[in-house]
């Protein structure tokens, strides 16, 4: 049902900064969440109809040097759309497991990852508190709140501590750490206006130590 709800209000086509790659994506961010909502339970905002800066960064970093990932397990944190996840199992990872707590995130990144033609594995549930054992663990734009960050940070830290390459894609928000980063990269993304105010956002790719 959920499946069939994104392909119903969303469109497929390319994301501007990574043309390999189609998603389903809303033209109006007020009216889809709406429509989440006409069920009548709150909803969280649709962050998984839209390409954001950070993912964008992230899918083409890793499209450009599959060798990050080919061959190795990955879990996409927060997936959203599943962007991040999609690019990845495209530049060869295997397997690769979309994560969220939103069902209609999961629902995006299924129909996404079969508008690709690629495998990804569905993780409903907050794996904050845990330690998975993906080899690379991948965030995209996950430093937008100061609770987030605060859970966000501890468990990407403990990652990148037990061996995992943890690679974050942050076009500079309010909540990304000052310290314990290395940028691997850094890109001009092409966004939403009318969601960031501006048509593009410097963008960087960043590994936590």
């Amino acid at each position: 049902m959920l499946l069939e709800f994104i392909r119903a209000h969303t469109e497929l086509a390319a994301v501007p900064f990574v043309p390999e790659i189609s998603l389903f994506q809303a033209a109006e961010p007020i009216e889809l969440w709406e429509k989440t909502e006409e069920s009548g339970a709150p909803q969280p905002p649709p962050f998984w109809a839209f390409a954001w800066a950070g993912g964008q960064a992230l899918a083409r970093h890793l499209l450009d040097h599959p060798g990050l990932v080919a061959g190795r397990s990955v879990l996409d944190l927060a997936t959203g759309s599943g962007l991040v996840a999609v690019a990845a199992a495209r530049a060869g990872a295997a397997p690769v497991t979309a994560n969220d707590i939103d069902p209609y995130s999961l629902a995006a990144a299924e129909a996404n990852a079969i508008a690709n033609d690629v495998e990804v594995a569905l993780f409903e549930g907050d794996v904050l508190d845990t330690d998975p054992e993906a080899a690379v663990i991948l965030a995209g734009d996950v430093f937008y709140s100061r609770e987030m960050a605060a859970r966000v940070l501890p468990f990407l830290r403990r990652a990148a501590g037990r061996g995992c390459l943890v690679l974050v894609g942050d076009p500079g928000r309010a909540y990304l750490p000052a310290d314990g980063l290395i940028e691997r990269a850094a890109y001009d993304v092409p966004v939403i206006e009318s969601l960031e105010s501006v048509p593009f956002r410097h963008t960087s790719v960043w590994q936590v130590r």
